[in-house]
């Protein structure tokens, strides 16, 4: 992809609480360690794509429980099923804190790398759980993008190829488990910048590698740095 200026991003990077609001978390400790408090190992891949593209990271460990930085104002799971019972002013003051910065820096971002090239590749690094509502997830990465957008798609085609040559047998899905289309920071975005001037790509891996084995981890969270980088040097 050529003249573009790279940018990955990670909402769910930790389950950190503030001290200021661990009160209300008392007896919600163990939803923080699942997959409703983060996306396990979603930044260590954010790391690894940016350090293998030379690109920009912008991330966050706190805990999407506290607010979720992939959703939209009005969103009804904006806020968890702890925070979303709290007074207006307190999760006023969440967003003011921690939502909006969030997303002024990842936007102010792509403002000045459009300032320098005529293009921005945005991709937004998470994991699922590989069983959700007792229904088995079938792949192990999926690539999340708008069909209408004609960039998104031959870039999602090109990482998809260049997946599958680095790591032959994975399972590569587009726009599953979720789609691209949801309401997310990459729509968000979507509407913000022009189909010319802005790719956002959410990827997605199961965490039945994220949390198995860390040597396996390792190389497939390489291989997909390594797909990335040639998915960006190709045409596509």
């Amino acid at each position: 992809m050529t003249r573009a200026r790279v940018l990955i991003t990670c909402e769910h990077g930790g389950n950190d609480i503030p001290a200021a609001y661990r009160h209300w978390f008392r007896g919600h400790e163990t939803a923080l360690e699942t997959h409703r408090g983060q996306d396990p190992g979603a930044l260590a891949l954010a790391r690894d794509m940016a350090q293998a593209c030379r690109a920009q990271l912008v991330c966050s460990t706190v805990s999407r429980l506290l607010v979720e930085l992939n959703r939209s104002p009005g969103h009804p799971r904006l806020y968890s099923d702890i925070t979303r019972a709290l007074p207006q002013a307190e999760k006023h003051a969440l967003l003011v804190r921690y939502y909006l910065p969030y997303r002024k820096q990842v936007e102010s971002r792509i403002v000045a790398a459009l300032r320098a090239c005529r293009r921005v590749v945005h991709v937004s690094s998470h994991s699922f759980t590989p069983i959700l509502d007792g229904v088995r997830r079938h792949a192990d990465i999926g690539l999340l993008y708008d069909p209408s957008r004609a960039f998104e798609t031959r870039f999602c085609l090109a990482w998809r190829q260049a997946l599958l040559e680095a790591a032959p047998g994975l399972i590569v899905r587009r726009n599953y488990p979720y789609r691209g289309t949801s309401d997310g920071l990459t729509t968000h975005l979507r509407r913000r910048f022009s189909a010319s001037q802005y790719i956002g790509i959410e990827i997605e891996v199961n965490q039945k590698h994220t949390l198995g084995d860390a040597r396996r981890w390792a190389r497939l969270r390489r291989a997909i740095a390594i797909a990335l980088h040639a998915a960006l040097k190709s045409d596509a």
